[in-house]
């Protein structure tokens, strides 16, 4: 815990500060697990290698690991930040709302629910040393310090959202989840930490966003893990919403028992650069999950997307939906990978990554797969990318669109398909400004028709 190599000295000089300073009080457990996943980062490092390196194969994380990104002096003004809180209103009268500012909790923008009604949706920070909530067992159970970026995230856990709903909870239960980077003159780093746990039968809706200043170099290195008991049902939306400049990585576990469903929709706009590494384990028979997302990258920027579904046990379904819309020179990567454990017999997967391309510098890599060890099972994937079907655009052009308006429409109408997965109108209706905001205005390279 004293010594880290020169790339890594900004990172121990706030650890240090953190385990000293605001840090200091927390209780042994989370002291020790923060102390073991400093060691492990100050070991392993960032995922730098190139060679023998298949998860990161096609992502360069150099800018991030050769950046000083620090630690946010103090936590933001509430006054001065409340234009980057989502606006989407969400229906029901169990909705609540955490914010959360250069990595710190704003309770004047934060609307939280602790107590005897089942439903507890706090601050992680104001809840770490209740023995009553067992976080001790929870923290690390899923998402462990096993790479460079959970490790450093760990390492850095001070504050983040902490959301239970207790088992056999009838009522369901929004929670709005709102990580802001707010402007500043340096590059900045936060560390989201979120913990979600569904009680057996209970339903909730998580809506997880992040956002930060358009022309600001920053970095979003957040981790998020989720429990979804016996029965249970999660919809849980994740929102990267960064600026042009932002780097953003995020690990995502997800366990399921038995007859749980989980139905997730990722949606990235901006970020120089993007990872969304996902895990889901269907641990229970009967579990069912549904993993949809949507991306639009321009200029430069790259995104990857590293999703794996893993079917442990019998009659269990995945569906794996992922589409990206491509311009400028910007790159995409999808690796997708369903494994089917060999007692995972009756167990139903589909698997689907599309990607259109607006560009002829854009790129993407895709490579989906399944690791098949049973032999009752209905399993099928496909990748494709292409550019705009010159057919369906003459058709629409002889229904009197110019080229611009019709190319748009096309555009609009492939992202829809996961826009439309959204169940809460408000944000469907938001995201769909969003992306419509930001599909280019400009000659499309064509598919040839038949």
């Amino acid at each position: 815990m004293t010594s880290a190599p020169a790339k890594h000295a900004q990172y121990l000089v706030d650890f240090q500060s953190l385990v000293q300073g605001q840090g200091a009080d927390a209780p042994p457990w989370l002291r020790d697990l923060r102390d073991d996943a400093w060691s492990t980062f100050n070991e392993i490092g960032f995922p730098m290698a190139r060679r023998g390196n298949e998860r990161w194969k096609y992502t360069n994380v150099a800018p991030i690991a050769k950046t000083d990104f620090g630690l946010a002096d103090s936590p933001a003004t509430a006054n001065g930040s409340r234009a980057w809180v989502p606006t989407y209103n969400m229906d029901g009268p169990a909705v609540y709302d955490l914010v959360f500012l250069d990595g710190h909790y704003s309770p004047e923008l934060s609307s939280p629910a602790i107590g005897p009604g089942g439903v507890t949706a706090v601050s992680l920070a104001s809840v770490a040393s209740d023995n009553a909530f067992d976080l001790k067992g929870q923290v690390g159970r899923y998402a462990p310090a096993d790479d460079g970026f959970a490790a450093l995230n760990t390492a850095f856990l001070h504050d983040g959202a902490y959301i239970h709903v207790a088992d056999g909870h009838a009522e369901k239960v929004v929670v709005r989840l709102s990580y802001i980077t707010v402007g500043g003159t340096e590059p900045k780093v936060t560390h989201p930490r979120t913990l979600i746990v569904a009680g057996a039968n209970t339903d909730i809706t998580v809506v997880e966003s992040y956002s930060g200043p358009k022309e600001r170099v920053y970095f979003t290195n957040a981790v998020t893990e989720i429990s979804a008991g016996k029965g249970a049902r999660i919809d849980h939306y994740r929102l990267l919403l960064e600026g042009d400049k932002a780097f953003h990585v995020g690990t995502n576990r997800v366990n399921q028992e038995r007859e749980s469903s989980f139905d997730s929709a990722s949606f990235t706009l901006g970020t120089t650069l993007a990872r969304n590494d996902m895990e889901v384990l269907l641990d229970g028979p009967g579990a069912y999950c549904s993993l949809n997302g949507l991306y639009l990258t321009a200029d430069n920027q790259h995104i990857d997307n590293l999703i794996s579904i893993d079917h442990a046990k019998p009659h269990c379904t995945s569906r794996l939906n992922y589409k990206g819309i491509l311009d400028g020179k910007s790159r995409a990567v999808f690796g997708g990978e369903v494994i089917v454990r060999r007692d995972a017999q009756k167990s139903d997967a589909e698997q689907t990554d599309k990607n259109l391309i607006l560009s002829t510098q854009a790129e993407v890599d895709s490579k989906p797969s399944l690791l098949i060890y049973a032999d009752d099972v209905k399993c099928n994937h496909g990748a494709t990318a292409g550019h705009i079907d010159a057919d369906t655009l003459f058709y629409l052009r002889s229904r009197g669109l110019d080229l611009d308006a019709a190319s748009r429409m096309l555009i609009h109408a492939f992202a829809s398909e996961i826009i439309d997965t959204v169940k809460p109108e408000s944000l469907r209706e938001d995201l769909n400004t969003i992306f419509s905001a930001a599909i280019p205005n400009k000659s499309l390279p064509i598919a040839k028709g038949r």
